[in-house]
C-alpha cells in the first residue's frame, strides 16, 4: 500500500512538472516578438529553398507537396508576426521598408499558395522559396526597422485597405515574374531539344504563358485600385503634393509599364519570349526601386 501511495505521489508531482513545464514554453512562445516570429518563418522558407535544389536536380520530377507543405509551415509565424506588429501599434503593419517588405513577401506567398491548391502550379514553389527566403533575409536587417516616430495621420481602414491592395498586387506581379522564369526555362530547353523539358512535371509552355498573363491582369486590378483610394486613404500634411511625391509618380509609373505590357500582350499579340522578358523585368524593377521611392517619399516617412 505504502508502494502504492508513493508511486501515485510520484506521479502527481511528476504531471504537474509536466503541466508547469508546458506551461512555460506556451509562454516563452507568445513573448515571442514579431520580428521573431518573422525570423522563425524565413528559416521555414531557407529550409523550402533548399528542398527546391534537389527539385531541380532531378528536372522537376519530384512532388512538389512537401515544399508546398514548407511554405504553409512558413506562412504561419509569418502571419503572427504581421498581426502582432499591427495590434502593438493599431496600424496596418507596412510604416517602414521591414514591415513593407515583410507584407511583400507575405502577399507573393499568400497568392503562391492559394495557386498551388492546383497540383501542376506548384512548381512555383522551386521558384518563389528563394525569393522569399532572400528578400526575408534583406527584410531582417536592422536599419529597414528603425524606432516608430510620431504617428501618421490616417483616415479610418482606408489605408490599411489601400497597403493592402498594393501590396497584394506585387505580390500578384512577383508571381508573374516567377512563371516568366519558368517560361523562359521551358523555352529554352524545348529549343535546345532537351529531353528534360519533356520529362518535366512543367505545365505545357502555352499554359505557363497563360498564368503569366492572368497574374499580371490580377495584379494591375489590384494596384488600380490601390492608386485609385489614395485621396481617402491619408490625410495629405500642408505643403505636400500628392502629384509630386516620389512613391505616387512610381506607382503611376509602375502602373503604366504594365499597362503598355497588358495592353501588347491582348491587343497586339506581344507573347513569348518578349513577353516573358518583360514580366520579369518590370518585376525586377519595381524589386530595385521600390526602396528608394518610398525613402524618399514624405508622405510614406
Amino acid at each position: 500500500m505504502m508502494t502504492r501511495n508513493v508511486c501515485v505521489g510520484l506521479h502527481a508531482r511528476l504531471k504537474s512538472t509536466c503541466d508547469c513545464n508546458a506551461k512555460r514554453n506556451r509562454l516563452k512562445l507568445v513573448s515571442l516578438t514579431d520580428r521573431q516570429f518573422f525570423l522563425i518563418a524565413v528559416a521555414a522558407y531557407g529550409l523550402s529553398m533548399i528542398f527546391s535544389v534537389f527539385v531541380w536536380r532531378k528536372n522537376f520530377q519530384s512532388d512538389n507537396r512537401v515544399n508546398y507543405f514548407l511554405l504553409f509551415a512558413g506562412m504561419i509565424p509569418h502571419t503572427i508576426a504581421l498581426a502582432k506588429r499591427g495590434f502593438s501599434f493599431e496600424r496596418c503593419p507596412v510604416n517602414n521598408l521591414y514591415e513593407a517588405t515583410s507584407f511583400l513577401i507575405w502577399a507573393l506567398l499568400a497568392a503562391y499558395l492559394v495557386l498551388g491548391i492546383f497540383s501542376r502550379l506548384r512548381f512555383l514553389s522551386a521558384f518563389v522559396s528563394p525569393l522569399a527566403f532572400a528578400v526575408g533575409v534583406f527584410a531582417l536587417m536592422p536599419s529597414l526597422d528603425p524606432p516608430p516616430g510620431p504617428e501618421p495621420q490616417f483616415t479610418g481602414g482606408w489605408i490599411s485597405l489601400h497597403a493592402a491592395l498594393i501590396l497584394l498586387s506585387y505580390g500578384a506581379f512577383g508571381l508573374s515574374s516567377v512563371a516568366a522564369v519558368m517560361y523562359l526555362t521551358q523555352e529554352h530547353d524545348l529549343k535546345l531539344h532537351k529531353m528534360k523539358a519533356i520529362l518535366s512535371k512543367f505545365p505545357s509552355i502555352e499554359r505557363i504563358e497563360q498564368v503569366v498573363g492572368g497574374l499580371l491582369i490580377a495584379g494591375f486590378a489590384l494596384l488600380t485600385i490601390g492608386i485609385l483610394i489614395i485621396p481617402f486613404a491619408v490625410d495629405k500634411p500642408e505643403g505636400i503634393s500628392f502629384s509630386k511625391d516620389s512613391k505616387v509618380l512610381w506607382a503611376i509609373l509602375v502602373w503604366l509599364i504594365y499597362l503598355a505590357l497588358i495592353v501588347c500582350h491582348w491587343r497586339y499579340h506581344l507573347g513569348g519570349k518578349r513577353f516573358a522578358w518583360g514580366a520579369l523585368g518590370t518585376f525586377v524593377f519595381v524589386l530595385l526601386t521600390f526602396w528608394g521611392t518610398n525613402l524618399m517619399s514624405q508622405l510614406h516617412n
